[in-house]
């Protein structure tokens, strides 16, 4: 069994004061024996277009990742940041998760595939991820000592179809960084994210923002933690925190093999 960790944080505009709150959860969470760790979507920088345009970095190369590289390295842990802005070669930025190794190597990243362009009827009302970011095209999972994990990113929850491939491509763990807003969260979040674990089989991390933020946004909170079986094994409802639960993949193994989803399947997935 591994022992995971996750953050539920309240990020704002500035990356200097999201990391402070960073590091002390992260010192927490080492100490309590957690072997991975998952922090929210925007968990470094979140703001206005202008906030994710000024601190957004090369891939592989500026302050803000190499503070998250050693940070890892001398924690001695494996550290998902749920997402951050990464500049790309033609200008345009991503919203991309990246993941460190306990050298403080980034071994992998994921770029935020589907775009949250929707109306919410909350103070903040029209949200357009795609003024700012430009989405993704393809899906990540990755090999690690824990298990294989499958990178997804808040509004991709929706899609059960990129969950499957996931599973398809041997995903064990699925983690969903998020930035839920209050409204959808309390409507959806939890529902979505069971069902997703109980379609794949896989653990599920969601580790989520929470609170009130910049520009009339307000977030839900309530990261999990949640088994094969769709059981949530610990929940964050309110306030920055932290959690861990152990991992154990033979309990996946069963689940697996006493209801073999995979090999009943009468359809397979072709993302366009």
């Amino acid at each position: 069994m591994t022992k995971i960790g996750l953050v539920q944080m309240n990020s704002g505009p500035d990356p200097e004061a999201n990391l402070v709150q960073l590091k002390k959860k992260l010192k927490g969470l080492q100490l309590q024996g957690a072997r991975l760790v998952v922090t929210p979507e925007n968990t470094l920088v979140f703001g206005a277009n202008s906030d994710y345009k000024r601190h957004a970095e090369v891939l592989g190369d500026g302050p803000l990742q190499t503070e998250l590289a050693a940070f890892a390295k001398q924690l001695g842990i494996w550290l998902l940041i749920g997402s951050m802005p990464i500049s790309q070669p033609d200008g345009k930025i991503t919203s991309t998760a990246l993941l460190f190794d306990d050298q403080g190597v980034c071994i992998a990243h994921y770029n935020k595939l589907h775009m949250f362009d929707v109306e919410i009827e909350d103070k903040h009302h029209s949200y357009r991820e795609s003024d700012t970011f430009q989405s993704g095209n393809e899906i990540k999972v990755v090999e690690t000592p824990f298990g294989k994990i499958g990178l997804s990113i808040c509004y991709d929850v929706r899609f059960p179809q990129m969950y499957s491939a996931l599973r398809e491509q041997g995903a064990d763990i699925i983690v969903v960084p998020a930035a839920f807003t209050k409204v959808t969260g309390k409507a959806h979040w939890d529902i979505l994210l069971r069902a997703r674990a109980i379609e794949t089989q896989c653990w599920l991390i969601a580790a989520a923002q929470w609170g009130e933020h910049n520009q009339g946004r307000e977030t839900w909170g309530h990261s999990m933690i949640i088994d094969p079986w769709g059981q949530v094994l610990a929940c964050q409802q309110q306030g920055t925190g932290v959690l861990t639960a152990d991992i154990d993949l033979d309990f996946s193994q069963t689940i697996r093999t006493n209801m073999p989803l995979v090999e009943h399947a009468r359809f397979s997935v072709h993302p366009r």
